[in-house]
């Protein structure tokens, strides 16, 4: 448990996954039907997750390919506005492209719709992983849309052999995304490979219900991989708070409340508030909760990568809020 905490405080990432374009209405509560302005900015759990890490204080390099086309060179500028490392990034041509959001900043009647036919994520290579130095980062951290398909779904288990080799925790948020797999039986069999190769295993009650079979095994489902292979194991239950299951029990903990102005990023923020409250020496416990207060600030506010907080508005946040339910 110890070395896997000293590795995540190095606070230096190397993360696995896709970078795509998010288009979201303007002003707030506009429907896709109605606008007539859009907001264009960087998407993709991945690279949200890395701008999250680094607008509070980390290091995130993306490994990734993207489309040889205005979209796919807006990404990899987007990343480098967020100060994400772009030197394993991989240009594809053909006919490839980058993934595309559009989503709604609204609650009711809210509209997602995401294209991913073709994605040039999926073109993502052994060879791009082989190329990674390793040694220069804390841990590598993915997400299961890495393996909905190949090659990348190869190069993605090539990724966690060559991170294990080189002594690095992997951090594994099972963001099952049904549009992107050809069928429920391999992403239930893959994802469950997956997890049973990382560390850290984040996901919600619906993700491990699908690992197991069923909503009402998720919790036994994470209790075991926590009992065999996991070395935390961190359940989230949307409204009702989240459990972590560690290997001095469980600990269950609450929400920030706030009135949500879109449900999307939650899960990306709340990966990255977990990772640098671990990294800034907080408890477990303590990171969960950042992590869930990183969560409530990004759904509170339009887009994503440009929602994530950075540590005053954390801080503002946390100073202002009555605090977390009870669990």
């Amino acid at each position: 448990m110890q070395a896997l905490l000293d590795s995540i405080a190095a606070n230096r990432f190397v993360i696995v996954g896709r970078v795509g374009m998010d288009l979201f209405p303007e002003p707030a509560g506009t429907g896709v039907e109605e606008a007539t302005l859009m907001n264009v900015d960087m998407g993709g759990s991945a690279a949200n997750t890395a701008a999250g890490i680094v607008k509070l204080g980390g290091a995130a390099s993306l490994v990734t390919c993207v489309s040889d086309d205005a979209v796919g060179r807006a990404c990899v500028r987007l990343l480098g506005k967020y100060g994400v490392g772009t030197d394993h990034v991989r240009t594809v041509g053909g006919e490839a492209r980058n993934s595309l959001a559009l989503y709604e900043s609204r609650m009711e009647d809210h509209q997602s719709v995401i294209y991913r036919n073709g994605a040039a994520d999926f073109e993502m290579t052994e060879a791009d992983v082989r190329a990674v130095d390793y040694s220069q980062f804390g841990a590598l951290v993915t997400a299961g849309t890495v393996f909905a398909a190949e090659p990348s779904r190869s190069a993605a288990f090539t990724a966690f052999e060559l991170a294990r080799t080189a002594g690095l925790p992997i951090i594994f948020d099972v963001d099952y995304r049904p549009y992107s797999w050809p069928s429920p039986q391999v992403a239930e069999d893959v994802l469950s490979r997956a997890g049973a190769l990382s560390d850290v295993i984040v996901g919600n009650d619906e993700e491990f219900g699908f690992m197991a079979g069923g909503i009402d095994k998720g919790l036994d489902k994470a209790r075991a991989l926590a009992a065999s292979t996991a070395t935390i194991v961190i359940y989230k239950m949307g409204p009702d708070g989240a459990v972590t299951i560690d290997q001095t029990g469980e600990t269950r903990s609450g929400i920030y409340p706030v009135t949500a102005l879109k449900p999307t990023g939650a899960g990306d923020s709340f990966m990255a508030g977990l990772l640098t409250g671990i990294a800034d020496g907080l408890s477990l416990h303590d990171a969960v909760l950042r992590g869930s207060a990183c969560a409530a600030i990004v759904v509170g506010k339009p887009g994503c990568a440009p929602a994530m907080p950075d540590p005053d508005t954390l801080a503002q946040f946390l100073s202002d809020h009555p605090g977390p339910t009870t669990p």
